[in-house]
Order: C-alpha cells, then sequence, then structure tokens
C-alpha cells in the first residue's frame, strides 16, 4: 500500500485495514484526508484482498467534514468538497471486497455517512452517531443519502431534524450497523463477522455486491429484472459451477479465483 500523511494501511493475509490517522482533528474529512482515502481503496480495490477494514485512530471515528476547510471555501469549492466525497462513498460500494467499519467513539456527520455506505458495520459499546447539521446551521444533505438507506423514513428523520447522538445499542436496532462488541473484544467481533463474509468465492461474491447495490431502492420489478440476467450469467462461471458440483458430489469446493 502507499505512503499517506492521514491515514495507515496494514495488510492481514487477505485483509487490508485503512485507518483514518488524524485524531488530533478527530479524524475530520478534509480534501487531503478524503483524497487519500479514495487513493487507498482504489487501490485496495484493485488488489487480490477479500475484506476492506475501516477504522479511526484515536478517541472518535470521525467527525465528519473539516468546518476548517469548509469555511474557507465559496460555493464552487464545497460542491467539489462534497463530489469528492461522494465519489469515495461510491468508490467503498464499488470495490469488490467486502468493506467493514470498525467503529469505537463518535461517528458523525459525514463519519456516519461513511458508516451508512460501508457493506457491514461493528461498533463498540462506546460507539455513538448522528447527523448533527439538524440542531445547526449547516444541515446533513449528504450524510443522509446512505444514513437513509439503511434506517428508514422515520427513524432517519428523527436522526437528521433532532441531530442528537444515538448509542450502538439504538443503532443496531435501528439496522445502522450489524454488530454491537464491548470495546476490548471489538477486534474480535470484526475478524469474526469479516472471516464469515468473506468465505466462498472472490469472484462471486464481488458480482454479487455489485448486483446488490444496483438493484437496492429501484421498483421491485426492476430490481428482479437486474437480480435475474445477472444470476442467470453467473450460473455459468467457473465459481457457480464449481460450487454446484460440489454440493452434488458431497465434497468441500476447490474455489478456482
Amino acid at each position: 500500500m502507499g505512503d499517506y500523511a492521514h491515514i495507515l494501511t496494514r495488510r492481514d493475509e487477505a485483509t487490508i485495514t485503512i485507518t483514518m490517522n488524524r485524531p488530533q482533528r478527530r479524524n475530520s474529512l478534509s480534501q487531503e484526508h478524503l483524497v487519500e482515502l479514495l487513493a487507498a481503496f482504489r487501490e485496495a480495490g484493485e488488489s487480490d484482498a477479500t475484506g476492506i477494514v475501516l477504522a479511526g485512530e484515536g478517541p472518535v471515528f470521525s467527525a465528519g467534514h473539516d468546518f476548517g476547510d469548509v469555511a474557507a471555501r465559496d460555493l464552487t469549492g464545497v460542491r467539489e468538497l462534497l463530489q469528492l466525497c461522494t465519489e469515495l462513498m461510491d468508490t467503498v460500494q464499488s470495490v469488490p471486497q467486502v468493506v467493514l467499519a470498525k467503529v469505537h467513539g463518535l461517528a458523525t456527520a459525514a463519519g456516519c455517512q461513511l458508516v451508512g455506505a460501508c457493506d457491514l458495520a461493528v461498533a463498540a459499546d462506546s460507539a455513538g452517531f448522528a447527523l448533527p447539521g439538524g440542531k445547526g446551521g449547516w444541515f446533513c444533505h449528504t450524510p443522509a443519502v446512505p444514513v437513509a438507506r439503511n434506517i428508514g423514513r422515520k427513524r432517519l428523520m428523527e436522526m437528521a431534524l433532532t441531530g442528537d447522538v444515538i448509542d450502538a445499542a439504538t443503532a443496531l436496532d435501528w439496522g445502522l450497523i450489524n454488530r454491537v462488541a464491548a470495546d476490548d473484544v471489538l477486534d474480535d467481533a470484526v475478524a469474526d463477522l469479516l472471516a464469515r463474509a468473506t468465505r466462498g468465492s472472490r469472484t462471486s461474491k464481488a458480482l454479487g455486491k455489485q448486483t446488490l447495490y444496483a438493484q437496492l431502492d429501484r421498483p421491485e420489478q426492476d430490481a428482479y429484472a437486474i437480480a435475474l440476467e445477472v444470476m442467470a450469467a453467473a450460473s455459468q462461471l467457473p465459481a457457480a459451477r464449481e460450487g454446484m458440483a460440489a454440493f452434488l458430489e458431497k465434497r468441500h469446493p476447490d474455489w478456482p479465483d
């Protein structure tokens, strides 16, 4: 992985961990930080890794956009910053690997957006989640986009309009995260879920992830039209043929990728 000023990257076997490393700024997302995150996700996406963990160094996961950066920009500059952030969110969902957010402390505004954009999320008991713009002067318009697609309309409205922090247990109940773990076993909980989410054929899973995002939030018949054609085509891929053969022959599959 490349050398970065604002993030740390590490590879352990088939997992790449990308850690936001601006603890003195609460891992706020300046342009430079976003550029590095985007580059790291693209680099990881082109690797043969099967899983990516997104984490934060210091007391919080991420406090969202860096207001020092935002306040210095005119309309065009802020639009460019938000477009960069949106490109990062799209990349998180388009890379072939399973992406899991490992959350501790607060994940607010664009930090909460990151959690919503990841495929999976495991949070420590200490974690909290908020779209705080609702109680301030700059509403969380873009952070609300992936959060809405995780938690539903009424819960989104509560988060976005009040700006209040919800705890990890509430985030689990609302569907923003997959698991809650005690702070001292957070790493184990992350490793367990990621291991189960990355088993099987890498190619098959990458196509599956891509298709899930393509059909989500579309009308049911449109979703079926997309999923049906992809699933039919995928049945002819080597991984699918091997999986079916192994089942019929009552043996463990020997995945071709």
